[in-house]
């Protein structure tokens, strides 16, 4: 029997920490045969082939190299370029995850062709929809066939927006699988040694969201909260190129250089970023990813953010919602600074099996 051709897109280096388990599951079965394409809508220095070589992700079978642009430019260009690969490839299926501008343009090339899409992250909503990632994934779901949510509050949003029941399969977190299957190789990370660092005695911070970093006000409320937090706590800062280009554009150097505990570093790569934030005291954040990988971890997270498209980290995890009010930022970490935090638990099917849900289901429906 001939195998059911997929094309499993990645966009960004986030996508690929997504379809690894995926790609390593689909290469057992009988089945399904997968083609990696990567769209190339990041450029990352830090995919190197170490990168692949760690993850043991495959390399991809097709690159479209379309580069950065505008929103729109962008996307246009995915179009236009995946539009030829699946006239090629013809593929069974494509099959994409979470909400890069590559989700939504490969999903409209395929619905167009008639080609089923499967969407992994299926239904997580933020209810924002000034975040292009919010437009993203609501256009991705509208034109998805086999519909892969994390959890039980986006197997609702999608019923809410009226997908038919047979459609929603949940399949649990797929950035779990990931997290939990590199947990050796993260311990082995040095990079606490190497910043001087003590388990348990520091924060981690990301910040590059344009709404925080793009914005003087909201930034410099967000820098206030910091400067009171990081004298009682050292913070260490990856910091993202664009918060960087920001904080030079807004003239704020001096201030953040004067909070003398606040450590800059370059961004880092997957198992050192997973050593630093499960091994902090708290972590301010406002990536949707990171919310995740701190329930799991078990360790408090302030989001920096008026809203989350994952809110079962707020409701059964570790994490809670600050936006940039410096008052609350400052309120809610001295809450954890007095062991005064909530438990959270880890959610259901957040078990590193949501790979093996995924190809059962496919093998069925495909």
């Amino acid at each position: 029997m001939e195998k059911a051709k997929i094309l499993i897109i990645a966009g960004a280096r986030p996508n690929f920490m997504k379809i690894a388990p995926i790609m390593h599951a689909m290469k057992k079965s009988e089945k399904l045969e997968p083609v990696l394409v990567h769209t190339g809508q990041h450029y990352d220095v830090k995919m190197s082939d170490t990168f692949f070589e760690e993850l043991n992700i495959p390399r991809p079978d097709i690159s479209l190299e379309v580069g950065s642009d505008t929103h729109a430019r962008q996307v246009a260009r995915i179009m236009e370029r995946f539009e030829p690969v699946c006239d090629e490839q013809k593929p069974r299926a494509i099959l994409v995850v979470g909400d890069v501008n590559s989700t939504m343009a490969c999903s409209i090339v395929a619905a167009k062709k008639e080609i089923k899409i499967i969407h992994v992250e299926a239904g997580i909503r933020s209810r924002d929809r000034s975040m292009p990632e919010e437009i993203n994934r609501m256009v991705t779901d509208a034109i998805t066939d086999i519909l892969m949510p994390p959890s039980q509050d986006a197997v609702q949003n999608l019923l809410s927006e009226g997908h038919a029941p047979e459609k929603i399969h949940l399949v649990g977190n797929i950035m779990i699988d990931t997290l939990l299957s590199s947990r050796k190789l993260v311990e082995q990370s040095k990079i606490l040694e190497t910043l001087g660092l003590k388990e348990n005695g520091f924060v981690s911070l990301t910040l590059h969201r344009p709404s925080n970093v793009d914005n003087i006000e909201n930034f410099r409320k967000i820098l206030a909260a910091l400067e009171v937090i990081q004298k009682e706590l050292p913070i260490v800062f990856p910091i993202h190129p664009r918060t960087r280009k920001m904080i030079s554009e807004f003239g704020l150097e001096d201030y953040v250089a004067s909070m003398k505990n606040l450590i800059l570093t370059e961004p880092m790569g997957y198992f050192d970023f997973g050593k630093l934030i499960s091994s902090s005291y708290f972590v301010l954040t406002d990536s949707g990813g990171i919310q995740e990988e701190t329930t799991v971890y078990g360790i408090p997270c302030i989001t920096l953010r008026e809203n989350t498209e994952r809110p079962v980290t707020v409701w059964e995890g570790t994490n809670e919602l600050a936006g940039c009010d410096t008052a609350k930022i400052i309120a809610l970490a001295r809450q954890i600074m007095d062991n005064n935090w909530k438990q959270g638990r880890i959610p259901d099917m957040w078990d590193g099996k949501t790979a093996g849900r995924i190809i059962e289901i496919l093998e069925k429906e495909l």
